[in-house]
């Protein structure tokens, strides 16, 4: 991939940022940790980076993907700071999840994977909206079972 002009350097920090948003409201609604800001940063960081990497495209021994792989691992800690263990029950796995897929939809906004980003920006936000309520649903119907 070229080296970006301005504007596609800003449409792409945009659509990352915007992805990140459309995660993090989801998250920010439902008073998680890890919410709107968060999402978005993640987001658009690993679109800088990702960015960054194609300066090194037409090297020798460059392999642009390693930055990728290498967020997948950083963000890996960042998620790994919202998982809380409270009187035996574990939770922030989901937006640690969140965190990573926004690391994801950054990936896809700087590679100008535009289709690919919307796409999985919409089913992201629909897993949380819809899982999270079927999850809510079955974890209330157990307990009620268990009286």
């Amino acid at each position: 991939m070229d080296t970006l002009n301005y504007i596609e350097f800003i449409t792409t920090m945009i659509l990352a940022m915007i992805a990140g948003v459309g995660i993090g409201i989801e998250r920010q609604m439902k008073n998680k940790h890890a919410g709107l800001k968060t999402n978005a940063l993640v987001a658009v960081g690993a679109a800088i980076f990702v960015t960054m990497s194609h300066q090194f495209s037409n090297l020798d021994y460059v392999d642009e993907s390693r930055i990728m792989s290498q967020i997948i691992v950083g963000v890996g800690f960042l998620g790994a700071g919202v998982i809380l263990k409270n009187n035996g029950k574990i939770t922030g796995l989901a937006t640690a999840a969140s965190i990573w897929c926004s690391a994801g939809l950054g990936c896809l906004a700087a590679m100008q994977m535009y289709f690919e980003l919307i796409v999985s920006t919409v089913l992201i936000v629909c897993i949380n909206l819809i899982f999270g309520a079927l999850n809510n649903y079955i974890y209330k119907k157990n307990n009620k079972n268990k009286d």
